[in-house]
């Protein structure tokens, strides 16, 4: 098999995007390194942002009465809100009601959006997920206090009566509802694409792009196709937790970088992909393991591991399911014969520590294999 050159390691892979936003940036950072690009957008370049008379009265709504809590859900969403603000000469206003209440963010581009107003939030989960902010606060009592929701390009509607179930007066701003792409056209081709595994991997940036291909998917009645591929040829990379969780509902297995970002996620597939291509990609126990050079994926996300239980790891993947001997992995490790068959154990240990402890069985006086 020809190996693609260190600085084109995509080359030969054709890869979906159905980003709307940033497309350009994605698009230049995959054909940089060798792939082919096939561009779909799942949703409206420019969301529908809602009219400035609506948005305007929300504010004014917002300004009202005093804010105990707020909620900043996306960058974007807090970007345009502020901008708005400004232009109807309410943004010191809005700043001044938003800084005076206990604020928590979804995650750093609402963090960012904030802190170029001057404002700082109290916390912010490290998922990134609203349903973590929800669950931070799920303990509290809320009884009487005033919470300001700044709704994201899908409803909260669900968020916001949890919310009042506890007691709060919960107040939804929203700046932008997030829409279907103006041509159908693309996403369908899309569809076929991935239906007919002639694409090798598809790029999500957004849990409603997710939702607007399965949606066509479902128009052309080639929904279950489109989830048989993904679930074995086609790659499902996603830029983070709440874009993979949009696939839950299908069963779709999905690969992400542990940091959210675009540039991570492009890193991730530089491994990933040729990997699976040539084969180190490794079912275990209901897991799939992908190792490429000193690089070890679980279930599409990077596992780190020193040299010796890495070393112990690549010679278990040799043979996946066969057992091999404890002197055989002493060997392996970078001490060689001579160290001793605790040093084995010791490796072992962090294997499991690192991967599961599911998936390295010990045979007994025989030594371990990878499960089956």
């Amino acid at each position: 098999m020809t190996t693609a050159p260190a600085d084109r390691p995509l080359d030969g892979f054709l890869i979906g995007v159905t980003a709307a936003r940033k497309v350009e940036e994605q698009v230049a950072l995959l054909e940089r390194r060798g792939a082919r690009v096939e561009w779909a957008p799942a949703l409206s370049q420019d969301p529908n942002h809602v009219d400035d008379e609506q948005l305007r009265a929300a504010t004014e709504d917002v300004l009202a009465r005093p804010v105990d809590m707020f909620l900043a859900t996306t960058g974007v969403g807090m970007k345009a809100w502020f901008g708005a603000a400004e232009r109807w000469g309410m943004l010191d206003d809005l700043v001044a009601a938003i800084g005076g209440a206990e604020i928590l963010a979804r995650g750093p581009k609402s963090v960012g959006a904030l802190r170029r107003q001057g404002l700082r939030e109290l916390w912010a989960p490290e998922s990134e997920c609203f349903e973590d902010v929800l669950a931070h606060l799920r303990g509290r009592d809320l009884s009487g206090l005033r919470i300001v929701v700044q709704e994201h390009g899908q409803s909260l509607s669900m968020a916001s009566h949890a919310l009042r179930r506890q007691g709060a007066d919960v107040t939804v701003v929203t700046v932008y509802r997030v829409a279907s792409a103006e041509d159908p056209a693309p996403m369908f081709r899309m569809v076929d694409l991935i239906a007919d595994r002639k694409l090798d991997a598809v790029t999500f940036t957004s849990a409603p792009a997710v939702a607007a291909l399965m949606d066509a998917a479902g128009v052309m009645g080639r929904r279950d196709a489109v989830a048989a591929a993904f679930q074995a040829d086609v790659v499902a990379t996603c830029v983070g937790p709440v874009t993979a969780a949009a696939f839950e509902l299908w069963g779709v297995p999905t690969i992400q970088p542990s940091r959210s970002r675009l540039a991570a996620m492009i890193k991730l597939m530089e491994t990933e992909l040729p990997a699976r291509r040539s084969g180190t990609a490794i079912p275990v126990a209901g897991h799939l393991l992908v190792l490429h050079g000193d690089t070890v994926l679980l279930d599409g996300v990077e596992v780190r591991m020193s040299a010796g239980p890495l070393a112990v790891l690549q010679r278990l993947a040799v043979n996946p399911g066969h057992v091999v001997s404890r002197q055989e992995l002493l060997c392996a490790l970078p001490g060689g014969a001579s160290g001793s068959e605790h040093a084995v154990e010791m490796a072992v240990a962090r294997v499991r520590a690192a991967i599961g402890t599911r998936l390295v069985q010990t045979v007994v006086k025989r030594g371990y294999r990878l499960a089956p």
